[in-house]
């Protein structure tokens, strides 16, 4: 693979629905990497067809689907003319689970499918999606879905995904899958599977399918030998992401250690060994703070093909971050007063989550406190071995009675948010709980947010994907700058 061919820009896959389908189709078409996000897209879907499918984008990429009859039963179940009213609930899809019925499967595949072929319609640039490893539960069938669509790159991390290039070659061949489940508990050798059948979902009408390329997403070249030497396929790259990157962050090595403010404190041990990283011969993108040009160029000189930035991307107007949240982030960056909290606390997933201080969302943890602990979602419960060796579900930021009646810890609830309800309210989906409350948003981002207005032209209020492109290449190869035309292309 030479790294010619390239992109020096990967645009990062940030939270659910963030990096939806017009900004991975906007930053694509301008000569770059463009990613959507992976998580939660099943509700995603629904939410959006509940909605009333503005512009008839997901009913469009339904008319594609392979099984004509799985996108009629997705719209008989989901799709609301016009819309639903505001006083009304979103209605509710299954929690994924480790054998998922064969709707949640539909659900799925098609959530995938949607949002990729959304970002790559009408051109021919390729387009990639971004998983988290510690959500496993949906894995299968998510990729799946995003390779019916064509999509040409998958991208993963928050833990080891060792089987995953492994598995992209199989599923391109239409072969039965399986993917080890974490469970806590579990005794030495006991494996939990979740499945999935291409040829069973598909009724026997298996496609050949192209093997996406597979980056890593890591912190440290320990994890990318490892990965390099023990993954079941290919790895075809590495994302090197560091502890000021939005989202979730890897945890300090060592003993976890405080700030005054109650931060992680990084050091030397967190830097990742460039130098080994560029011995293991594949290409490699830096992330964390790199949305500068002269940041592209330091990648370059250390022996990586580009950097991958997200937050700059977030508060674009082709992403999918509701729009006041971006016009309170972007009056903040410009009066600067834009800060992140990163809070080893808030993510049921156990890792640290960068957060956006803002007023009127669960940053406010006086605000937290007022909300009716519920899971309903379920993205980021922890499987565990129940007594009677059962397996079990159970999730920090839930009630805390349940938590603790699973065999969980009540120290482990404390100071932990719903990230999965709030993510949908990012996005313009929040849902209306029986409590008549409805879910407040909880913004992450990395550090770069406290600047991130620069991308603002004079006498404008907003900026574009190419906006940020062109600021990111200026001074560079010309080779590697977008053209005009690309940029003038609609998203929607």
């Amino acid at each position: 693979m030479s790294h010619d061919s390239l992109p020096t820009i990967i645009q990062g896959g940030m939270g659910a629905g963030v990096s939806g389908w017009r900004l991975a189709r906007a930053v694509s078409v301008a000569g770059q990497l463009g990613v959507v996000s992976g998580t939660a897209l099943d509700v995603i879907l629904t939410r959006r067809l509940q909605l009333g499918d503005p512009g008839g984008h997901v009913r469009r990429a339904l008319e594609s689907f392979p099984i004509p009859d799985v996108a009629q039963r997705i719209l008989d179940r989901y799709y609301i003319p016009g819309g639903k009213s505001e006083d009304q609930s979103f209605r509710s899809k299954p929690i994924p689970v480790v054998q998922p019925s064969r709707h949640l499967e539909e659900l799925l595949v098609a959530g995938n499918f949607v949002e990729v072929f959304l970002a790559k319609e009408d051109h021919d640039e390729p387009v990639g999606i971004n998983y988290l490893e510690k959500i496993q539960l949906p894995t299968l069938p998510s990729l799946y879905g995003a390779m019916l669509a064509g999509v040409d790159w998958v991208l993963m991390g928050a833990g080891i995904p060792r089987t995953i290039p492994g598995i992209l070659e199989c599923l391109a061949d239409g072969q039965p899958v399986e993917l080890k489940i974490n469970v806590v508990g579990a005794d030495r050798g006991e494996e939990h599977l979740a499945r999935f059948d291409p040829q069973a979902f598909l009724q026997g009408q298996t496609p050949t399918l192209v093997r996406p390329k597979f980056i890593a997403i890591i912190a440290s070249a320990t994890l990318g030998t490892m990965l390099v030497r023990r993954s079941t396929g290919d790895v075809d790259g590495f994302v090197i992401e560091g502890p000021t990157a939005g989202g979730h962050n890897a945890p300090p090595r060592g003993p976890l250690q405080l700030s005054h403010e109650g931060e992680p404190i990084y050091g030397d041990r967190d830097l990742p060994n460039l130098k080994a990283i560029r011995a293991l011969g594949l290409p490699f993108w830096l992330a964390g703070s790199c949305a500068e040009p002269e940041r592209i160029q330091e990648a370059r000189d250390a022996g990586a093909t580009g950097v991958q930035v997200g937050t700059a991307f977030a508060y674009c107007e082709e992403s999918d971050l509701d729009p006041g949240l971006k016009d309170q982030v972007l009056a903040a960056s410009r009066e600067g007063m834009a800060t992140v909290f990163t809070d080893p606390l808030v993510s049921p997933a156990g890792f640290p989550f960068k957060v956006v201080q803002l007023d009127g969302t669960f940053s406010d943890d006086a605000l937290c406190e007022q909300r009716t602990r519920i899971c309903d979602l379920g993205y980021l419960r922890h499987a565990y071995k129940t007594e009677d060796g059962l397996l079990g579900w159970r999730c920090p930021a839930e009630p805390v009675a349940d938590y603790v009646r699973k065999g969980g810890d009540e120290e482990e609830t404390c100071g932990r948010k719903c990230i999965c309800n709030a993510l949908m309210a990012n996005v313009g989906l929040a849902q209306l709980q029986r409590d008549g409350k409805r879910e407040m948003p909880l913004v992450t981002s990395g550090n770069d947010v406290e600047d991130v207005a620069r991308f603002i032209k004079d006498g404008a209020l907003s900026y574009t994907a190419c906006d940020v492109i062109e600021y990111l290449l200026r001074g560079t190869n010309p080779s590697l700058r977008p053209a005009a035309e690309p940029c003038a292309v609609s998203t929607c």
